[in-house]
């Protein structure tokens, strides 16, 4: 006789997905508050899903009779995207693609398949209609002749679609409109959301097909639903800037098969996503010269190095009480290197509105920009303009040092392939081979860099 499903309420928290048989203010694994939610699961057998069936006379093998050749990568005919995985897309993986609504991920995700039409692709759209899908396809341009559109929410169908099929790549936008029969929630659900992953990556290393998969994002910023999703699949990236603006950025987060924390820019255009190979040219200065309070400055992201502006704004306090504003950076730390200008070399900011601005949209957590914020703020607190040719890379300490930072080298470089004729770093660096054509100023402190800088 069959056991028969019992429906049961059970609590999740929608950070880390930890099951709970009661409500809890605070949950016991992760530590949050406030992220305990109330589902109905099915208890007793559950058909699920089978184990996976492996070829025959599989065993268990010893390490050293494991070939540790490179990974099978295919191109996704996107330069830019296809560095950000490290060299591409790895047969059997699964990416994971986040950012805000209306950010481009579907655009993205159909640009894919649209430019690389020696790759059969399977786009399933949870969210769209296959004729909204065509539409998008027409204005986004690119050759449609080896990819298929699913409308589908059921992961059953889907996978059977799949099985039979048999494409290159599979794309499913998005995870939370996915439903699995074997769990009795609703889409979107912690249940779910983890459940449909499960059959994804199960799918996708049984087969070898990589599956591209959509996610929303929370208020917060961070991927919806629990945070095992991010460590079930192999590559997170994450599209960041604001979607008002033409300027996008994909940045990858996690990858197993590459280097993390690379950057890929994008523009969006009337026909889709364009890849930006120079970003540095977006990001320098879009104005007259002779304007106070901005700075050039030389950061690194992952392994590419480009230049963009840091923006600052100095003013007396209206209302006694002094404003501290960082947007695309750290407050914290704009008021550490505030404290810092203010005991090691005197200049007294207590009683002054401070404003700081990333140009382009950018995130910046790179210790390099320090040295480009604090000559951003000296300059529109003294008016005084700082040349466009000069840009800065270095960290600043808490004693007033100028600190090293890493591969210091290829920042000159960019800077002199860029037209920059004057780069400020840490006396304590070492450039082995210096271009021709830019000069480098090596300050200790920052008195030592007031005094070079604003001499004149």
């Amino acid at each position: 006789m069959a056991t028969s499903s019992k429906d049961r309420k059970v609590w999740f928290c929608t950070s880390c997905g930890n099951e709970s048989p009661k409500w809890m203010g605070r949950c016991p694994a992760c530590g949050e508050w406030n992220t305990m939610v109330e589902q109905t699961v099915a208890t007793g057998k559950n058909p699920g899903r089978q184990a996976v069936r492996q070829p025959s006379g599989y065993r268990p093998m010893h390490l050293r009779e494991i070939d540790s050749s490179a990974e099978c990568r295919m191109s996704l005919g996107m330069a830019e995207v296809d560095r950000l995985l490290g060299g591409g897309i790895v047969k059997g993986s699964l990416v994971l693609v986040g950012g805000e609504p209306g950010i481009g991920k579907s655009t993205l995700s159909l640009q894919i398949p649209l430019s690389s039409p020696g790759m059969k692709t399977l786009y399933v759209s949870g969210e769209e209609s296959a004729r909204q899908v065509k539409m998008r396809a027409d204005r986004l341009g690119g050759d449609d002749s080896n990819c298929f559109i699913f409308s589908e929410t059921d992961m059953g169908a889907i996978l059977a679609q799949a099985e039979e099929l048999r494409p290159d790549l599979m794309v499913v936008d998005s995870v939370q409109t996915m439903f699995s029969a074997n769990v009795e929630s609703s889409a979107g659900s912690v249940s779910q959301i983890k459940e449909v992953t499960a059959m994804l990556l199960h799918f996708a290393k049984v087969t070898g097909i990589p599956v591209i998969l959509i996610g929303h994002i929370t208020k917060d910023g961070y991927i919806a639903g629990p945070k095992i999703l991010e460590h079930i699949v192999d590559v997170v990236l994450q599209f960041e800037g604001d979607n008002k603006g033409s300027y996008r950025l994909l940045r990858s987060i996690k990858n197993r098969f590459g280097s993390t924390s690379e950057l890929a820019v994008f523009e969006m255009t009337g026909k889709g996503l364009r890849e930006v190979t120079n970003p540095s040219e977006m990001l320098i200065p879009m104005h007259g010269e002779g304007l106070s309070g901005t700075a050039i400055c030389a950061m690194l992201d992952g392994l590419r190095p480009f230049l963009f502006e840091v923006q600052a704004l100095v003013s007396t306090a209206a209302y006694g009480t002094a404003q501290r504003s960082a947007t695309g950076f750290d407050v914290r730390r704009l008021n550490m290197l505030l404290a810092v200008l203010e005991k090691r070399a005197g200049f007294k900011l207590n009683m002054k509105d401070v404003f700081l601005n990333m140009a382009g949209g950018m995130r910046v957590s790179d210790p390099a920009c320090d040295l480009a914020v604090v000559c951003a703020v000296l300059s529109s607190n003294f008016d005084f303009a700082i040349p466009e040719n000069v840009c800065f890379a270095g960290e600043v300490g808490l004693s007033g040092e100028i600190r090293p930072v890493n591969q210091t080298e290829r920042r000159v470089t960019e800077a002199a392939r860029l037209g920059f004729r004057k780069i400020y770093i840490s006396s304590f660096s070492s450039v082995d081979n210096s271009p021709k054509g830019i000069e480098i100023v090596r300050v200790s402190d920052i008195p030592a860099l007031v005094r070079n800088l604003f001499k004149g």
